[in-house]
Formats: structure tokens, sequence, C-alpha cells
């Protein structure tokens, strides 16, 4: 694996967004937490709305909240090895 690897969400021929593959691990759990967080938030208010996608979006915060919090236990448990 290459130290940098381009962000998946842009196709461009010299990537300006890239991820340090050899970032500590904590680092990168909370760049991704933080990422998945704000889209999770940006679902949750299309949730409360009413439409036909409000029930899909429902669905899908639960999946994603169920995650987060999944990956704050992670979070935590880094953390801990870090400062250990």
């Amino acid at each position: 694996m290459d130290r940098y690897m381009p962000i998946t969400g842009i196709d461009c021929t010299i990537a300006s967004l890239v991820i340090d593959t050899e970032a500590p691990l904590d680092v990168l759990h909370e760049t991704a937490a933080y990422r998945i967080r704000t889209a999770t938030q940006l679902l949750e208010s299309f949730a409360f709305e009413e439409g036909v996608h409000s029930d899909l979006a429902r669905v899908l915060v639960t999946s994603l909240r169920d995650g987060c919090d999944l990956m704050d236990v992670v979070g935590r448990r880094l953390q801990k090895q870090v400062l250990a």
C-alpha cells in the first residue's frame, strides 16, 4: 500500500486530498468518525421532515447511529492504548 492514498470520492489526475496510511490509528479513526457523524447529522435532519424520503432517512440514520456508537467505543479503546 502506498503511504498516501487519494480520497476515493474525488476522481482527479493529481489528487490534492489524500489519506496518510501511516498516520496513527487513533487519528485515522477520529477523522473517519467525524466524517460519519457529519453525514449522520445531515441525514437526521432529513428524517425529521415529512415526506416519502423521511422513512428511508430514519432507517438509514438508525444504522449510522449504531455505527457511530461502535466507533466511539473503538475510539475510546484506541485512546487508552495511545496513552498507555
